[in-house]
């Protein structure tokens, strides 16, 4: 079996940006990661480091703040892209050209990573987290952001058919399309962890609790105001958090 690596997406950067930014889910999903980390960017400066960073609407957010961001990306694309648009706004920040958990050991501490939709990615999940955690400093924090197993599993099951052979013998991990990750994480998993590395969770939303358990049809005959509002309702709730699309912690590093 050929060995697993990192997803670069450099050849899927317009399928990205259609299929997750430019989309009510992707705008649903930047709402609510900038809930969560309302307190952080209505801080005095910090400095901030986007561990792949792909178009860098959440950094460009802080940095029009006065923040001081540090952006990467394995993806010379997406950071080209991110680079525009730090340009474009006439804001400056560091940027390199590198995966995150081979920049991190050349960077000091910060006062906030931010690690969104990379885990799910990796080769190697768990130990890339860790390394990236690392670089939060003492009372600093994690934003954390990734792709739920519990979700994919659930989908998965609905869909009924060939999938449940698949689910029944652990065997469904990376089948789906380009843009489904090969290593979503369990939430309850990555708890763990991070409470095993000194971290404390601070904040906890799933993103999509609903939205996605949905058919085409039920979407496109509803009242998507009126899904999202249900939505919020119940994204920070116990059970129902854990069945979003996607799982967005804050963790303050003790």
């Amino acid at each position: 079996m050929k060995p697993q690596q990192d997803r670069n997406f450099d050849s899927l950067i317009k399928k990205f940006e259609q299929r997750i930014y430019d989309t009510h889910k992707g705008d649903w999903r930047l709402k609510l990661v900038k809930e969560d980390l309302d307190s952080f960017y209505r801080h005095e400066p910090l400095t901030v480091w986007d561990a792949g960073c792909g178009f860098a609407q959440i950094s460009l957010w802080f940095a029009e703040q006065g923040h001081r961001l540090t952006l990467c990306d394995l993806s010379e694309k997406m950071l080209a892209r991110a680079e525009r648009q730090f340009a474009e706004a006439g804001l400056s920040a560091q940027f390199h050209h590198a995966a995150a958990q081979t920049l991190a050991p050349q960077l000091p501490q910060f006062d906030l990573v931010l690690f969104h939709a990379v885990l799910e990615w990796l080769a190697d999940p768990m130990p890339s987290l860790q390394t990236i955690a690392n670089q939060v400093k003492p009372g600093g924090s994690l934003s954390l952001l990734f792709y739920n197993r519990n979700a994919m599993i659930y989908t998965n099951a609905l869909k009924g058919e060939w999938r449940w052979k698949h689910l029944l013998d652990d065997s469904y991990m990376g089948k789906g399309k380009n843009l489904t990750p090969p290593n979503p994480q369990y939430p309850h998993e990555v708890i763990d962890q991070l409470r095993q590395w000194g971290f404390a969770v601070t904040a906890h939303t799933g993103i999509r609790v609903f939205h996605d358990y949905l058919t085409r049809a039920v979407r496109e005959q509803s009242d998507l105001d009126e899904l999202f509002e249900l939505e919020y309702r119940h994204c920070r709730m116990p059970t129902y958090r854990e069945m979003g699309r996607y799982i967005h912690l804050v963790a303050r590093r003790d």
